[in-house]
């Protein structure tokens, strides 16, 4: 597959609820692959253009991937402003390939969890520093440790891409910039605290980088501006968590709202109609803030189900990614405000090792490429300039449903 030339790959804006790329709609369909960088870096990229390629095949055209990796052996950020160059190489050849196979990417700074380093090492950086550090979340408040953070993410904003000579901020192939993966901040249940953190970094990204789209990067807890919409949180402790879905989507300077979604993992009980009947709620009641409140584009940046998790079943797997497809489409059909969804995750031949129990590799999933292909397709009827009315006429409504 040749690169795309330049004309034919416009960055991605926003109008109103929708996406869009040199004006015509663009939805998402799409897939996550945390490792893509990291292989990358350490002689193991054909794992990466295997995985980007079968994603091409079945028409996925976002990747959302990590922008980090905060010491440890294999560290993008060996230290504050400290660098592995051979890494952010790996990170240069990702997007040159994302661009091969027409896939954008959505980016990563940072994670809350502990697992490439994220906001627990931010936090030890500080205490190494001789800081007075009284928890994790100081992360969101700790004026050195948001200076640390403000320069990683001058460093990933201002980066020249080795290979193709483009700015990270000036590269249409990079979708959108998001703040944190899974943000928490328990310590201060009344949210003030994350969301100044929010404000305060989306103003930061933006003053770099005001044309590509900016996410928070939340699983979309609600919480205490909107005491009557708790009750639709899986449980009492993530209305607990400091996150508030629809306050902080609120903040100037992000674009579109970020939702997570594992009821394998949040309804405890093995039910599976229990998990269909909430994954389908808890996406409509944020498909309706958006459309209704926020009046931007939701995207459902994690989805999936384990193959750990009791009650398992492959044909599980396949009615809850289909209901999750068709909910969207609703959405979609009527201009509303259900924008895309991003599977948890994509992996291929090589990198089992890594596996969490989503993985999914297409080469052994017919069913699953075969839902993913359908939903292209139907997404991309929706786009043609030519086929809005001809979709209407009932000629293929039958693709649609």
């Amino acid at each position: 597959m040749e690169i795309m030339e330049e004309k034919e790959w416009g960055m991605v804006g926003k109008r109103g609820n929708q996406f869009v790329v040199e004006d015509k709609p663009f939805f998402i369909n799409g897939f996550n692959t945390y490792w893509l960088m990291v292989l990358s870096a350490y002689e193991r990229k054909k794992e990466v253009t295997k995985v980007l390629h079968q994603a091409s095949s079945v028409g996925l055209n976002v990747c959302r991937t990590w922008a980090f990796y905060d010491a440890g052996s294999r560290a993008l950020q060996i230290t504050p402003g400290v660098y592995n160059e051979k890494v952010f190489e790996g990170l240069d050849f990702v997007l040159s390939e994302a661009k091969r196979f027409g896939i954008r990417l959505i980016l990563s700074f940072v994670d809350n969890w502990n697992a490439f380093g994220g906001k627990p090492q931010y936090v030890k950086w500080a205490r190494d520093a001789g800081l007075s550090i009284t928890c994790d979340d100081d992360f969101f408040s700790d004026p050195t440790i948001k200076g640390y953070y403000k320069a990683h993410v001058k460093t990933v904003l201002t980066r020249v891409n080795t290979i193709t000579n483009v700015m990270y901020k000036d590269d249409p192939t990079i979708f959108a910039w998001e703040l944190i993966n899974e943000p928490r901040c328990p310590s201060d249940p009344s949210g003030d605290k994350l969301q100044a953190w929010i404000e305060e970094m989306a103003s930061y990204v933006k003053s770099i980088d005001p044309v590509h789209l900016l996410e928070i990067g939340e699983e979309g807890f609600y919480g205490y501006s909107t005491p009557d919409k708790m009750f639709l949180n899986p449980n009492r402790c993530a209305g607990e968590g400091g996150t508030d879905f629809i306050r902080n989507h609120q903040a100037l300077g992000i674009d579109f709202a970020s939702v997570h979604m594992y009821p394998d993992s949040w309804i405890k009980q093995p039910d599976s109609k229990a998990r269909l009947n909430f994954g389908r709620t808890w996406m409509q009641s944020h498909i309706d803030d958006a459309d209704k409140v926020l009046g931007m584009p939701v995207v459902f940046g994690e989805y999936g189900v384990s193959r750990k998790h009791e009650g398992f079943s492959f044909s599980f797997r396949d009615t809850f990614i289909n209901m999750v497809h068709q909910t969207l489409l609703r959405s979609t059909k009527k201009g509303g405000s259900g924008a895309g969804s991003l599977l948890w995750q994509l992996f291929t031949e090589g990198t089992e090792n890594m596996d969490d129990g989503y993985a999914v590799n297409l080469a052994e999933a017919p069913s699953v490429s075969h839902m993913l292909a359908l939903q292209s397709m139907r997404l991309k009827y929706l786009v043609g300039k030519s086929s809005r009315k001809w979709l209407w006429s009932g000629k293929n409504k039958n693709l649609l449903n």
